[in-house]
């Protein structure tokens, strides 16, 4: 807890509030920037609107 207030005092409450969903959106980013890259291939296929299950 003391990190995040030395944060907050040192780049300010905005900052640590973009940090902080940036850190906790990333694995979703990282999942629609693999779904971009295979598009142009299914769409070669023809395989539109198919979920894309995580790989373990």
């Amino acid at each position: 807890m003391e990190v995040w207030l030395s944060m907050v005092k040192d780049v300010g409450f905005p900052a640590v509030v973009t940090f902080f969903l940036l850190h906790r959106i990333e694995s979703k980013l990282d999942e629609l920037i693999q779904s971009v890259r295979l598009l142009p291939a299914d769409q070669e296929t023809g395989r539109t609107g198919e979920v894309i299950k995580k790989q373990a």
